[in-house]
């Protein structure tokens, strides 16, 4: 199974799954038809699944076009997303699987971003390798997305059912915010020297124009303030040890940081 990580509209990220013995490709939040359609014909591979995390239009906006591309082509989402996913004829819920290139992706149900947010997780088939989580708007490198529909209880738990996940999990995220997500982290725990590496890395990532995805969980749970609200850390800085209302104020600063 490869992963083909592709940039899309001003900060999207597009992915494609590969299973090149038998040239099929599953796409992950497709935002732009034409990114994806010159990706599987450089490639060679034929597209028989695309699977959404939620229906904002950043995430479903190429569905229409790859239906009429390939008309056998299975969609999957949230069995709460059903009448908001252009063409979706599978409707998943917390527990269930979706298998490609014999692998089977657990079914996460997180929502708060949105009320129907899912995630797919491939678990790794040995020790020796990474797991692969494909999580939308809700984890962030870095960050979370924001509560357009959810609750800050309904985000929290979702982000805490995330940091159950190996160590070792690779995080596909949806968006390109790294440098921002870093910055803001750093007004809350600017003595964090992990954070400090972290954000060092990114930024010379992006001078490169390259991706900070995917990123691992590991590192989430040392640098991201979203992750660490039951953190002795973080309780000490916001002086309550409810590690919701820790996440409430961290979010209400987030989304007045610029």
């Amino acid at each position: 199974m490869y992963i083909k990580c592709l940039p899309a509209l001003s900060d999207n990220y597009i992915f494609v799954v590969q299973n090149f013995k038998d040239k099929t490709s599953v796409v992950i939040d497709p935002a732009n038809y034409r990114v994806v359609l010159d990706y599987l014909k450089k490639s060679r591979t034929r597209l028989v699944a695309i699977l959404n995390t939620h229906h904002h239009q950043d995430h479903i906006g190429a569905n229409k076009k790859l239906i009429e591309q390939f008309p056998y082509v299975s969609i999957y989402g949230s069995e709460q997303d059903k009448g908001r996913i252009p063409g979706q004829n599978h409707y998943l819920r917390e527990g269930d699987q979706f298998n490609f290139a014999n692998k089977n992706a657990e079914i996460f149900f997180i929502p708060g971003h949105t009320n129907g947010h899912i995630a797919y997780y491939f678990p790794p088939s040995s020790h020796q390798e990474t797991g692969e989580l494909f999580c939308g708007d809700t984890l962030f490198a870095g960050g979370c997305g924001r509560l357009f529909e959810g609750t800050a209880e309904q985000m929290y738990n979702s982000l805490i059912k995330l940091r159950t996940l190996p160590n070792k999990t690779r995080i596909w995220c949806s968006h390109e915010y790294t440098v921002n997500n870093l910055k803001f982290a750093l007004t809350i725990e600017k003595d964090n020297h992990n954070l400090l590496l972290r954000y060092d890395k990114v930024i010379n990532l992006r001078k490169n124009n390259q991706a900070t995805i995917p990123s691992f969980l590991q590192e989430e749970k040392e640098t991201n303030p979203f992750l660490r609200c039951d953190y002795p850390s973080l309780r000490k800085i916001f002086k309550t040890n409810n590690p919701i209302e820790i996440f409430q104020k961290i979010r209400q600063l987030k989304d007045n940081f610029s």
